[in-house]
This record gives structure tokens, sequence and C-alpha cells, in this order.
């Protein structure tokens, strides 16, 4: 991983421990990185210095072993499981990491402890690997957990209607499995890592006070000669907190004449960032909010645009960056209901109106409930804390680094339709696609997701289904793929509404077609012909194909739309394999699944 070299200017290192620190550094990974930075932070928090060899508990007392078990997605749970785990070895635990794609019932045959952090996909689905784990503890089989402890940590977002689904039935589960839940559970929005944080370090101070043994100071543990916590205020690294301005290089339609859609390529420079990434990662964004939309808020409101917020910040410019001032979520609502007091609003908020409030909020944004249920005199203060941070937006990489040597490419779809009378743009996407030009700089970070990685042997054979802009980490792949020279097969499955104005980077694909690089390509355009044709169809058509790839050891990754098409492509694998392999659906369903515990099949969903 690269990071900005420390010298004696610019941190409170001497010059000769900046040079060890930038040595040893060196010689680490991501994970190796974000490990050691929840350990110093536990360190940190709770004034130890460990010895070198390890933290050590006091004599005459054992560690208390501690599991810290995950479930992740796209690499967020896993992040915050890895700090768990250096606070708790920090603290003096004994303390391990386990992953439910690889967790089972020997796992929980004797009482445990268990630090647990899980993720939500969609409505209420759980990650892809850990499809097993919670078949698992639903089924018949499912483990007796009498005598073992436990917390629960769940990701997701309040703008889905289950949210942190998954992380809100293992902690029923486990309870019901025998398991005693020793703190609260801790449901995190999109902007979960100071709450995650404050959950780690409180759920550590409960076992802590549960085993009965504390921790002591012990002699400055090293690196390279250099204290442990010396590195505290380590080199700074770009990240969703502190984001590096990238200029924006070009933004170049793709859509030809007659599309009714508006896709961009977008190609940013991270010259002098010291930012890397791989294919298959995504690029955090940092956007703001339509102007246009928060002047309407603000009068609709009746708010000063200039009302001084303190240390500097001014109401519209708060509106404009800080807060999600669109996207409907339950708790904004809960939290409008009290103020407009609302008979109506509280009805539709009730468990008998659920259906019915899933239908209201679809196509309304924020301003929709101030017209519908106002609230006179409203104080700025008060609207601004029903409002939740205006998180960062994720987008697939549609470059390698290798073949685009400090530059980052984007594929998005700029998002606009009409909903009761009013017109409605996506934000991030609008944001790039309508106020940003070539030379105005952007503030972006590297999401790493090692959950959506090409094979390690170049010699593997990849099937790769991307309709729309999920074919973006596709042109990742093959760039890379064209770039080391790899041997294997290459299957791409794509598919868009028409093939004369919405065949995403035609070019290349027909390039790489030519060199052979890319060996199959496969396309369905949905509205060129009376009846709709998309990539699941595709698959079946070609089913006899992909199974013989399947069975040569092919991987699968599927990109795109998660509400529907990421389920339709998993039927069509399923069928395929029924089909072919004279299989049961049962039979069929869990070599699919065994895909996924293997990570041969990998999705980017959303």
């Amino acid at each position: 991983m690269s990071y900005a070299p420390l010298s004696d200017t610019n941190s409170p290192l001497r010059a000769e421990q900046a040079t060890q620190l930038n040595q040893a550094l060196s010689n680490l990974n991501g994970e190796q990185m974000t490990w050691l930075s929840g350990y110093l932070a536990g360190l940190t928090a709770q004034g130890i210095a460990p010895a070198a060899a390890g933290v050590e508990t006091p004599a005459g007392s054992e560690a208390l072993e501690i599991t810290v078990l995950f479930g992740s997605q796209t690499g967020n749970a896993e992040e915050v499981a890895q700090r768990a785990l250096a606070r708790a070895q920090a603290r003096g635990f004994k303390a391990r990491l386990l992953d439910m794609a690889e967790a089972g019932k020997k796992d929980f045959k004797q009482p445990g402890n268990f630090l647990v952090v899980v993720s939500t996909q969609g409505e209420g689905d759980p990650p892809d690997t850990a499809e097993g784990f919670f078949e698992l503890i639903d089924g018949r089989k499912a483990p007796n957990i009498d005598g073992s402890r436990f917390s629960v940590l769940g990701l997701g977002d309040s703008s889905y209607e289950y949210f942190c689904y998954t992380g809100k039935h293992l902690d029923e589960r486990f309870t019901a499995l025998g398991g005693e839940r020793i703190h609260d559970r801790q449901d995190c929005d999109v902007d979960y890592e100071d709450a995650a944080e404050a959950w780690i370090e409180s759920v550590l101070d409960r076992f802590g006070e549960l085993s009965g043994a504390g921790t002591t100071s012990q002699p400055t543990a090293t690196i390279g000669q250099i204290p442990l916590t010396a590195v505290a205020e380590s080199a700074t690294q770009y990240s969703k907190k502190n984001p590096f301005q990238a200029e924006v290089l070009d933004s170049i339609l793709l859509n030809g004449r007659g599309s009714d859609k508006a896709t961009y390529h977008i190609e940013l420079s991270l010259e002098d960032s010291g930012l890397t990434y791989e294919p298959g990662d995504a690029l955090g964004l940092l956007p703001q909010n339509d102007p246009r939309y928060v002047d309407e808020l603000l009068e609709t409101l009746r708010l000063d645009a200039e009302e001084d917020l303190g240390e500097g910040r001014r109401l519209r410019e708060a509106l404009l960056g800080e807060f999600e001032v669109t996207t409907l979520t339950r708790p904004f609502l809960n939290h409008w209901a009290e103020l407009s007091e609302a008979e109506e609003l509280r009805r539709l908020l009730s468990e008998e109106a659920r259906d019915e409030l899933r239908e209201w909020m679809h196509g309304r944004h924020i301003i929709d409930v101030l017209e519908h249920f106002p609230v006179t005199g409203l104080a700025a203060k008060d609207f601004l804390a029903a409002l939740r941070k205006l998180p960062p937006r994720l987008y697939s990489i549609a470059s390698s680094l290798e073949a685009n040597p400090d530059e980052v490419h984007l594929t998005v779809g700029a998002v606009r339709y009409e909903a009761y009378g009013r017109q409605r743009n996506g934000v991030t996407s609008t944001y790039l696609a309508d106020r940003i030009q070539p030379g105005d700089r952007v503030p972006v970070y590297i999401d790493h997701n090692k959950n959506f990685k090409l094979p390690t042997d170049d010699a593997t054979p990849i099937i790769m289904v991307g309709p729309g802009t999920g074919v973006a980490p596709f042109r990742a792949f093959l760039q890379q793929r064209e770039e080391t020279g790899a041997t294997s097969k290459n299957w791409l499955f794509f598919g868009d509404r028409h093939f004369r104005s919405d065949f995403l980077y035609q070019t290349e694909w027909l390039n790489w077609r030519g060199k052979g690089l890319l060996d199959r390509l496969d396309v369905a355009f949905s509205r060129d012909q009376q009846e709709k044709v998309y990539v699941q169809d595709r698959l079946r058509e070609n089913a006899r194909d992909v199974y013989a790839w399947l069975e040569e050891g092919a991987h699968v990754y599927v990109c795109g739309d998660g509400e529907r098409m990421a389920a339709d492509v998993n039927q069509a694998l399923i069928d395929v394999v029924r089909d072919q392999g004279g299989r049961s659906d049962e039979a069929a369903a869990d070599y699919v699944r065994d895909l996924q515990k293997a990570k041969r099949y990998q999705r980017d969903v959303y």
C-alpha cells in the first residue's frame, strides 16, 4: 500500500524514526495496515504499551479467548472486524478472526465469546459468502450455544426497508440458540465508523469485566526500533475522512444518438496521491447536493441560507456538502413524525402500514415530506438533527492502474426521472454529469474490495456478466489481463437497451475480441426486438458451454443491479447447472453456493 513518506518536517518523529518507519511500512499490505491502525488505536485508547512479543495478562490469570466473527460483502464488515481483533489483542485478550464463509458447527462445539460484525445487502440479504452460515443457524442442525456470550454489530443503509436485518436476525438467533447477549446490538448506517469504534470499546470493556482480568503496562513495543506509541500519528493517508482532490481529466458521453440514457466515461487523475487500486476495487466519491434543490428546501422551510452554525459554517453550505437531503429513510420519517405531529405520517409508520409506506416512499424525496407534512417555525438545528450525514457514493473502477498509471476511470449512468410532478436527479451521478467539468477537482478515496478480485492464477478462465454500467469492472479486468499477458479464456455477457445507442465501450470489446483476449462476447439488447432479451437469457442459451467452463474451473463475476438482475442471473446459473449436470434443483443450488464459498462466484451488486 502506498502512503505519503514521513519525515521530520511533516510528522512529530525524528528524522531517523521517520526513515525507519517508512521502511517498516513499505512491506505491509492493505490488510496489515488496517490491522496495525486498529492495534495502535486500541493502545492509545487504553493507554497501554505492550511488550514487543505481545500484551501480557497479569500473573496468575489466563487471557480470555474471543472470536471475532464476521460476514462481509464489500470489505467494510471485515475491516471493522480486523480493527476489533487488533483492539482485543492490544488489551491482552486471546483473539482470533473467523469469516462466516469458513464457520461451521465445530466452531460452536464449546462455549465461546463472540464479537460479531455482519453487513446486510439490499433488502435484508446476508453477504454472499455468509449464506451457508445463516442456513446453518436457521436450520435443524443449528448448534446449541448455551454458555456462549456475544454481541452483534450490523452494517446497513437506512434508506432500505430492512435496515441491518442480517445483524438483527443473527442477534435473535444466537439468543434463541442459548447464547447470552452481553451488550446491546449496534445497528450502523452508511456513516458507521464512529459508532463501530464506540461499540468495539464497549464490548471489550464488557468482556474485560466478565473475565475479571485486566492488563498491565509493559515496555513499549517497537517496529524497526521505533516505539509503537510514536507512530499513532502516522503518515496521512487519503481516506473517506481525508479524501484526495482528484482533477477531472475527461468526461465522455458513451451513449449514441437517440438513446434515452446518459452514461459517462469519466477519467480522474491520481497523480501525487500515492493511491493505488486493483481491478475490482471501487472509488469512493464525496458529492455535493444540487444547489437548486437545496435552495428549494430552504425556501420551503423558510430558513436563512446564511444562518451561522458555528465554526464558520453556514446553513446553505452545510446542506450542500454535509447532509443527505434527498433520500428518504425511516429514521428521518420517524423524526419528522415527532416534529410535525402528523397523524397520517404516524399511521404510515405503523407496522400495519409497512407495505403502504414502501409504496408511498417510492420515487419521493425529503422535500415531498416537508410539503406533505409541513412544520411552521422550524429551527435550522431541528431540521439538521433529522438528517443523516451525506454518505460517499461508491463506483466500480473501470480501469487498470497498470494500463493507466496515475489515473482512475469510472462509468457513471446519470439518474434522472420525473415523479409526482417533480424532476428527480441522482445526487452523485448528476453532480458528475452536469456540474463537473475537466479541470475541476472532486474528493475521492479508494474502497478496496477483496471479495471481487481476479483469480490469482492468470490461466484461470473467467465469465463476466455486466449489463449497463455493471460492465465497468470488466473493462478493468481485461485491461489488467492484457497488461499481464494472461493466457486464460475470457467471456463477457453484456446487456443494455439498444445496440446502436447503448453498446458501452463497444470499440474496446471488439478490439479485444479481435486480439483474442476476449474469447467470447454475448450481448443482449432488450428493446431491439418485440420480446425482451436479457443477459440471463443469453446464459441459458449458452448453457452447455457455460457449464463446461465451470467444470474447467472458471470464475464467475456479476456486477450491476442487485434488485432484480443479480437474482435472475443467479437463478440462470442454477438452471444451467441443473440441466447440464443432471442435478436436482437443490443439488444445483448447492453447486452454485459452493462456487461462492470457494470465491469462484463473486458479485458486486447495488
